[in-house]
C-alpha cells in the first residue's frame, strides 16, 4: 500500500534533534518527526517536590513532566488549557507516560534532593506529537544531568538507560510504522510503543478503532515499533557521544 508521503510500511519519517534550543534552560532540545516539531526543555530545581518534603524522603531526586500544545499547532486555533480553567484528560494522560518513562531510565537517589522539571510543547502537530515528546524529552534531561554533574551539584550520572518511543498502527489491513496523522486519523489499529535502549517496554499502548487485531498483527506492528526505536535510540547515542548540537535520520 502506497503512503500518503511516499514511504515504505517499514520506514520513520525524517527525525532531527536540535541540542541546546533554548538559552536558560539546563538542557533542551528542538524535535523534528516529520512535520510534527516538539521543543523539550529540562530545567533543574534544588529542592524536592512537594509531596517527598510531606513524607520526609531523604536522599531521592524526582523527575516530572508537563505536555502542552501550541494554539496554532493544529490546522485550526486551539484554545489554551489554561484559558479554559482545566487540564484535559488527554494533556494528563501524556504528560503523565512522559514522566513515568523518563523516570524508568533514572537512578533517583542518585539526583540527590533535586528535581527535573521537563516541559513539551508541541509547535507543529502532524501525529505522533506524544512519542516525539518522550524522544526529545529524554535528550533534554541527559543534557540537564550533565549540566548537574559538571557543575558538582550530585557526584554520580543518574541516567541508566536510553528511551525513546514510536507509533505503529494498521491502516487499511497493512502494517506501518510512525504514522503522520492522515494515516493515524484513518487507521484501524493505532499503538504508541515505549523502549528503553537495552529493548524493556515501559508503555505499549494499542487500541482497536473498529477492526480487532489479530496476535499476527500485534507481532508485526511491535517488531516495526522495536526497528524504528532502535534507530532512535542510535541517533541519541551518536549525539552523545560525538558532542553533536544538531543530527537527524532519513532524508533529514
Amino acid at each position: 500500500m502506497e503512503r500518503v508521503d511516499g514511504r515504505q510500511s517499514d520506514q520513520m519519517r525524517p527525525v532531527t534533534i536540535k541540542r541546546h534550543y533554548i538559552k536558560h534552560a539546563e538542557g533542551s532540545v528542538l524535535v523534528a518527526t516529520g512535520d510534527t516539531h516538539v521543543i523539550c526543555t529540562a530545567s533543574v530545581i534544588d529542592q524536592q517536590p512537594r509531596f517527598m518534603r510531606a513524607q520526609r524522603i531523604k536522599d531521592k531526586g524526582w523527575v516530572t513532566a508537563e505536555y502542552s500544545m501550541l494554539p496554532r499547532s493544529t490546522s485550526d486555533r486551539m484554545q489554551r488549557e489554561v484559558t479554559r480553567g482545566s487540564i484535559g484528560g488527554r494533556t494528563q494522560e501524556i504528560q503523565r507516560l512522559i514522566g513515568r518513562s523518563l523516570r524508568a531510565a533514572v537512578d533517583l537517589y542518585a539526583l540527590e534532593e533535586h528535581t527535573i522539571w521537563v516541559d513539551c510543547d508541541v509547535i507543529q502537530a502532524d501525529g505522533g506529537t506524544r512519542t516525539a515528546a518522550i524522544t526529545g524529552a529524554f535528550m533534554a534531561l541527559w543534557d540537564a544531568c550533565r549540566w548537574l554533574v559538571n557543575n558538582k551539584k550530585i557526584k554520580n550520572f543518574p541516567i541508566t538507560d536510553n528511551i525513546a518511543a514510536t507509533s505503529v498502527g494498521m491502516v487499511k489491513g497493512t502494517p506501518m510504522l510512525d504514522l503522520c496523522y492522515a494515516e493515524d486519523s484513518t487507521a484501524d489499529v493505532d499503538m504508541n510503543i515505549v523502549m528503553t535502549g537495552s529493548e524493556k517496554f515501559i508503555e505499549v499502548q494499542g487500541t482497536a478503532e473498529e477492526t480487532p487485531f489479530s496476535r499476527e498483527d500485534y507481532d508485526q506492528m511491535l517488531d516495526l515499533a522495536v526497528g524504528g526505536i532502535q534507530e532512535l535510540i542510535r541517533l541519541q547515542n551518536r549525539m552523545m557521544l560525538e558532542g553533536l548540537d544538531e543530527a537527524g535520520i532519513g532524508n533529514a
